[in-house]
């Protein structure tokens, strides 16, 4: 079945997908307000995992709704990406240079390197990470969207092969040669590989397969079962495991939607999808003024956390409503929604 030829009935709004997202940005929220209030909650990393997992599902659904030049998808990308990331980051600088973040020491070639997505290692860990830390996802984010940009250019039967392709001969180039070269270490990763997982799930979704139902929900509840397992037992983990557990669970959501289970509404979770860019993008800010707060009044390390949890939360809602969706109407664009229909958008984490 061609995109074309489904039921405008099953163009609704894939809340399976919004409330992932959600899932996404909390956990990742979770994971650094507990590392700042003393508490081990390593497995929330994972949500960038299912950030990229849905990021590939939503690009292959995007361009197979709406076919569109590879000028157009980068600058549709790069209009939704980069001036909230700009902003973000310049906050950064700017509250180095008021000494408000004596650790961080600025470069101007690490400042560059970081505005434009270029991996570099910071002057202040030595870490492979921009100004903004958490900024190191999208280095991978717009190398993804690059390399989709440049395979548009082929046939639409070859894309979804030569991409993963080429993620697979990188990610064996990185297991058989060893180099500190940041680039080389950054696109060498098999967590780009959750990128391909993506596109096949849309691939799928897009076409006449089905999943029994039977099957979508066993592997959401395999999926977060298995998460939870890791960070229950504080198990060692990384993206050769956390990257099937996150297909499985945007498999298994997406397909359940598709079968007409029909996921329901609950504004609260979607509009925390809606809003997880900013939420991932500026929590860190909220979650260091609170510890610091919290630690002036020597508070419980529990009430650190939550008191962390909620503070870098509201920032993200208040950033994605003064910042996010301003900037994005000033262009002309509204904010996006993860729709079926031609207009179909993703939002990062």
């Amino acid at each position: 079945m061609t995109p074309a030829a489904i039921p405008e009935a099953r163009r609704e709004t894939l809340y399976g997908i919004q409330y992932l997202r959600a899932f996404a940005a909390l956990a990742v929220l979770a994971f650094h307000a507990a590392e700042r209030s003393g508490y081990a909650f390593a497995i929330g990393a994972a949500g960038v995992d299912v950030f990229f997992v849905i990021s590939g599902f939503i690009m292959w659904v995007i361009v197979e709704r709406r076919p569109v030049s590879p000028g157009r998808f980068l600058r549709e990308r790069i209009r939704r990406i980069v001036p909230v990331y700009w902003l973000a980051t310049g906050v950064m600088v700017a509250g180095a240079l008021a000494g408000l973040f004596p650790n961080l020491v600025l470069t101007a070639g690490h400042v560059g390197a970081s505005l434009f997505f270029v991996p570099m290692r910071s002057p202040s860990s030595g870490e492979i990470w921009p100004v903004l830390v958490q900024g190191w996802t999208l280095n991978y984010e717009m190398f993804f969207y690059v390399a989709f940009a440049v395979c548009l250019f082929l046939p639409a039967r070859a894309r979804l092969t030569i991409i993963a392709a080429i993620f697979l001969f990188l990610v064996a180039l990185g297991l058989v040669l060893r180099s500190d070269n940041a680039l080389f270490v950054t696109y060498t990763r098999p967590i780009i590989l959750e990128f391909v997982a993506g596109m096949l799930i849309g691939r799928l979704w897009l076409s006449r397969h089905r999943a029994p139902r039977w099957l979508a929900s066993a592997l959401v509840v395999a999926a977060v079962a298995g998460f939870a397992t890791i960070g229950i037992w504080n198990l060692p983990f990384d993206e050769w495991i956390c990257g099937p557990l996150a297909a499985a669970l945007v498999y298994g959501t997406a397909f359940l939607e598709k079968q007409g289970t029909g996921i329901p509404l609950f504004k609260f979770p979607a509009l925390l999808g809606s809003a997880s860019y900013s939420i991932y993008l500026w929590h860190t800010f909220a979650i260091s003024v609170a510890v610091k707060a919290g630690s002036m009044i020597s508070l419980a390390p529990s009430i650190a956390f939550v008191t962390s949890m909620c503070t870098g939360l509201a920032a993200g809602l208040c950033a994605y409503f003064f910042c996010e969706r301003p900037l994005l109407q000033g262009m002309g664009r509204a904010p996006a929604r993860t729709r079926l229909s031609p207009s179909i958008q993703s939002e990062k984490a």
